[in-house]
């Protein structure tokens, strides 16, 4: 398994997001949709542009902070995607691949989160304990 880099992950974020938008201009003139669509759009760009932010943080602490943003904008679109497949407003086969793209992007993100939170754990446990006042 390669490892993927972050420019590749700046790149496919932000083929996420153009792919939601897509999506939101696809779906029906039917205010239950456009209802969704209005949820979804922020959540599903705003993922590739937090990535961004996750990109130029400074400290471990700020990255998983950002980080989460991220896992949480995606997880949301991919709760919208389902409700409009399980809602009948558009057919799975018009997207199975985008919510596929979610589940993978989420799984990268919370593997990147482990990994972060495992190093800050090693970091603190590697400190000399100060004896006590």
């Amino acid at each position: 398994m390669s490892k993927v880099t972050a420019e590749q992950m700046k790149a496919r974020t932000k083929q996420y997001a153009l792919r939601v938008l897509k999506v939101y201009e696809a779906l029906p003139k039917r205010e239950e949709a456009r209802g969704i669509g209005r949820q979804m759009l922020p959540s599903g760009t705003s993922a590739g542009a937090n990535y961004r932010a996750v990109c130029r943080t400074r400290s471990d602490k700020d990255f998983l902070s950002k980080l989460g943003i991220v896992i949480e904008e995606t997880d949301e679109t991919a709760f919208w995607i389902e409700l409009l497949i399980e809602g009948g407003i558009m057919p799975a086969s018009r997207l199975s691949a985008l919510l596929k793209e979610s589940d993978e992007l989420l799984a990268i993100f919370g593997a990147t989160q482990r990994t972060v939170k495992a190093r800050l754990r090693r970091r603190q446990a590697s400190k000399p304990k100060l004896p006590p006042k």
